[in-house]
């Protein structure tokens, strides 16, 4: 045959790419065609922020293509119908892509499997590597099943291992890479939707491994400083592994004897990937149903609470600064986003499924296996859940990881005239908080009290 596709869809790169690799030795003297397919199932669960981040992510793809003499071709439309379509118009003998494990993932390529075969000249769907350092399923219970807990989890994959990351050089494959990708017709990638004063890191591979180079100078620190909202301690990585600017290989095989939290960090993200494949359902629905009966606000006072939480004018500072931080970056710090899932289940008393949609509509590093198993760990009923009683005290949490109160300050200017650790609990002032930031939507301790209480009553049930 003549040439191969490669269908982009989270490896957005060409270095460590083991699907290309597999789609350039497939080719024949017309080369890889690259291919990006716009699913509208995809982008309408997106928003703005989320949606820019992803066409930013492909502009830089194609550049990086187009200096090896391609482009990227863009179809919109459904995959089953555009991947089959591209395959017959360049005679294709291959399609390859890097497994998906999502739910819609198996079976959108289930469904492009079955077409291709429909073709004249049936082509074959070839999977090489996924997003994982250790594909979902390979470690497994000494009983054969899929693990519930994270650590026996982290055990085992550590002892399994991963390979080192794949050699793959755009430079010296520049061969294989299409130029029949450019007589092919193809989409425009959409305008970039208006995401206001939202700042963006700067997308694409390049990108990606100049964040990776700046935080191993900064991993000696990263146990303590990841803790502290207003640190610089975060690897600011995520983006970049959601959208497969960088694989997780890449920075595992840079990791040495003591970057034990960072690696085990990345296996929270595998393990997450594991449990979603083995129970496909928790990605909706309670991994623990027993908690399912838990009651919550409905109608007018669910809205009006939802929406105090999303715009980050809940009264609590920490909390507040969280959300006007996601606002403004599409990302949030770790520590402040288990402080506002708990506010939101647990103060709020809104369950934990609106929470999960709000941050997978913003966040650019928005991952539906670890979003919403995290979710399910704050509100008690995911894998490794959280204890119930277990609270977040806002008050407490603001003043522990952000204790001169920079964070607040940076993300709240209502606060910024207030000195020393009075903003920490602004309410407590004489005249009451500053012009224009509400006082706390309710009382922390009586809320606990409540949630204290419906959990025993459900228990005793």
């Amino acid at each position: 045959m003549s040439a191969s596709v490669l269908w982009f869809r989270r490896d957005l790169r060409l270095g460590d790419h083991p699907a290309l690799d597999a789609a350039a030795e497939a080719a024949g003297e017309d080369g890889v065609v690259p291919l990006f397919v716009l699913d509208d199932a995809l982008l309408r669960a997106s928003g703005p922020v989320r949606t820019a981040w992803v066409l930013r992510s492909l502009h830089a793809l194609d550049r990086d293509l187009r200096e090896h003499g391609t482009r990227l071709l863009v179809r919109h439309g459904r995959p089953e119908q555009v991947v089959p379509a591209v395959a017959a118009e360049t005679g294709a003998g291959s399609v390859h892509i890097s497994a998906d494990f999502a739910p819609y993932g198996k079976e959108r390529d289930e469904r492009v499997r079955q077409a291709l075969g429909t073709l004249d000249v049936p082509v074959d769907l070839t999977a090489t590597g996924s997003p994982y350092a250790v594909a979902p399923g390979r470690v497994r219970t000494r009983s054969g099943g899929a693990f519930q807990v994270y650590g026996p989890f982290y055990r085992a994959w550590v002892a399994h291992g991963w390979r080192g990351p794949a050699h793959t050089d755009a430079n010296g494959i520049a061969w294989a890479l299409s130029t029949s990708s450019r007589k092919v017709p193809g989409d425009p990638l959409p305008k970039e939707p208006a995401i206001g004063d939202t700042a963006l890191p700067e997308a694409g591979e390049a990108a990606a491994l100049a964040t990776w180079a700046d935080f191993r100078d900064r991993l000696a620190d990263y146990p303590e400083a990841r803790e502290r909202a207003d640190k610089d301690g975060s690897s600011r990585l995520s983006p970049y592994l959601k959208i497969g600017s960088i694989h997780p290989r890449t920075l595992l095989a840079g990791l040495g004897p003591h970057d034990d939290t960072f690696r085990r960090e990345l296996a929270w993200r595998e393990f997450y990937a594991a449990v979603l494949d083995a129970w496909p359902a928790s990605a909706r629905d309670y991994f623990r149903p027993e908690l399912r009966g838990l009651p919550y606000v409905t109608g007018a006072g669910l809205h009006e609470r939802l929406e105090a939480w999303r715009q980050g004018r809940t009264g609590y500072p920490l909390v507040d600064a969280g959300m006007r931080q996601l606002l403004a970056q599409g990302w949030m710090h770790n520590r402040v986003r288990m402080l506002v899932a708990s506010f939101l289940v647990k103060d709020l008393h809104i369950e934990w499924q609106h929470g999960a949609r709000h941050f997978l509509r913003h966040l650019i590093d928005g991952d539906l296996a670890s979003n919403q198993h995290n979710w399910q760990w704050v509100a008690g009923c995911g894998t490794d859940a959280a204890p119930y009683f277990r609270i977040f005290n806002p008050v407490t949490q603001s003043k522990k990881f952000d204790p001169d109160g920079a964070y607040i300050r940076r993300w709240i200017p209502e606060l910024r005239s207030l000195e020393g650790r009075a903003v920490h609990e602004p309410w407590k002032l004489p005249d009451g908080p500053p012009d224009g930031y509400p006082t706390p939507i309710v009382d922390h301790a009586e809320q606990r009290a409540d949630t204290l209480a419906a959990y025993e009553e459900l228990r005793r049930g």
